[in-house]
């Protein structure tokens, strides 16, 4: 594996697991086993390194999501699977979160570089949504509801309000 390689996928596992501001170049690069002139070669700030994990990230999470809906005939199965989705992500990731929303609490407000990539992650999320619902009313709200899920599964470490929203949708929304 090339150093580049190593760096981002060290970075995946580490910026996701501790967090952006815990987790310090010098770590990436003993764990990556790369030399500190090869990493900035490739990465010119940790700002650099964050947009490029959130870039990876972006679509290592909508390749899952899209996997595990795709079986999945009518709008409202798929909808049902997304959350179930989290229900899948919270066991494989020990109820982590959301990797933009961590990263996003842990920037500057002024961080637009970074803050762009998350802004547009959480756009495209939303457009997927919309996607399926064809109506930007219903799929704002379950886009919503799929968010505070991620939120609040991570907060109390448990499934059971994302366990609720699905019944939610089932009989008020669709």
């Amino acid at each position: 594996m090339l150093p580049k390689e190593r760096i981002l996928e060290k970075t995946f596992i580490l910026f996701h697991k501790q967090g952006y501001n815990a987790t310090g170049i010098n770590q990436i690069i003993d764990e990556a086993k790369v030399a500190k002139a090869s990493f900035y070669q490739h990465f010119k700030s940790k700002e650099d390194l964050c947009v490029a994990f959130l870039n990876q990230r972006h679509l290592f999470w909508f390749e899952e999501l899209q996997k595990f809906t795709a079986n999945k005939e009518d709008s409202k199965s798929k909808i049902l699977a997304s959350f179930d989705f989290l229900i899948y992500m919270n066991k494989n990731e020990n109820f982590r979160g959301c990797s933009f929303l961590n990263i996003l609490s842990e920037i500057q407000s002024d961080n637009i570089k970074i803050l762009t990539v998350i802004q547009s992650h959480k756009a495209d999320l939303r457009a997927y949504f919309a996607g399926i619902l064809k109506d930007t009313l219903i799929s704002d709200h379950v886009y919503l509801l799929f968010e505070s899920c991620i939120i609040e599964s991570q907060l109390f470490k448990s499934n059971q309000l994302i366990e609720q929203t699905k019944k939610i949708i089932q009989t008020l929304i669709l």
